[in-house]
């Protein structure tokens, strides 16, 4: 059972850090992202049998197509406790093809994270720490680790969330990386669905501080220092998924030229452009103007 915060431990609301991206193989997620107009990065190996090919993006943030690299060394590390690699499973599981796992936020603070969970009854396991190799556009190498604390809802069987702390950042120029031919410069937000969205706001405020804002039961949002969160209504009742990935980008009419050349399927609604999920791009992508 999920109880309500028993004090407003955070100050500020945890910023979007990324989004893990789960996918069949990465030379797909690459083929479709780079089609999209987006710089991708080097693959990146974990010491526990994933991999990912990244796409960052100003302030910090990021897209981590997800791709099981080395089943033997996934089991294992599911044997030993590893939560990230026995919810990626566990999410491949439930959903038919590629999809939208985890929602996480930045902290500087993981184990202070990872206790609020356990107070607040929704820790999904115990904390992961480790690092890798990071690998710019020019083939530079150093290397990369992280902390992690995991939370999940009764209602997101294939999803979770996690506090992601980097302990190391490499001393690496990634701006390179953070430059896409499709204009797009930071993230927006992600968009959420669930049968009852009024009832997450105590899940959220525990998570990552989202501040009281009269959640509805038609849907509601609370802004992160990089981008926002929506929760919108959905179907089944129980449910809560994550679905959507929101860009700020530079020009529209140019993108949409990029995606007619390049014979992207695409549907312009709501002052912006919608691609489907496709092989590679698990989840529903939309573009929308810079304000």
């Amino acid at each position: 059972m999920i109880r309500a915060p028993v004090s407003r431990s955070l100050a500020v609301t945890l910023p979007l850090d990324h989004l893990v991206l789960p996918v069949a193989d990465l030379a797909t997620a690459r083929q479709r992202l780079a089609a999209l107009g987006f710089t991708v990065a080097p693959d990146g190996a974990h010491p526990f049998g994933t991999a990912n090919c990244c796409v960052y993006l100003a302030g910090g943030t990021f897209l981590e197509p997800l791709a099981v690299a080395h089943p033997d060394q996934a089991s294992a590390a599911i044997e030993a406790g590893n939560v990230f690699v026995a919810r990626d499973r566990d999410h491949r599981r439930r959903a038919s093809g590629d999809g939208f796992s985890a929602l996480v936020f930045g902290t500087r603070d993981a184990s202070a994270d990872d206790r609020r969970f356990r107070a607040a009854g929704l820790s999904a396991g115990p904390m992961l720490e480790f690092s890798r190799p990071f690998r710019d556009a020019a083939g530079r190498t150093a290397t990369a680790a992280f902390r992690l604390a995991f939370a999940a809802h009764p209602a997101a069987p294939s999803s979770y969330f996690f506090a992601s702390e980097r302990v190391n950042v490499p001393a690496v120029d990634r701006a390179a990386l953070e430059r896409h031919p499709n204009g797009v410069g930071r993230l927006a937000g992600v968009v959420l669905s669930a049968g009852e969205p009024a009832r997450l706001g105590a899940f959220f405020e525990a998570v990552a501080g989202a501040p009281e804002c009269g959640a509805a039961s038609d849907g509601w949002r609370f802004e992160t220092p990089t981008g926002s969160v929506e929760i919108r209504a959905g179907t089944p009742p129980e449910a809560l998924r994550l679905e959507a990935v929101r860009f700020a980008v530079a020009d529209a009419e140019a993108l949409e030229a990029l995606f007619k050349r390049r014979a992207i399927a695409y549907e312009s609604r709501d002052a912006a452009l919608h691609v489907a999920p496709a092989p590679g791009q698990g989840a529903s992508f939309v573009f929308e103007a810079e304000r």
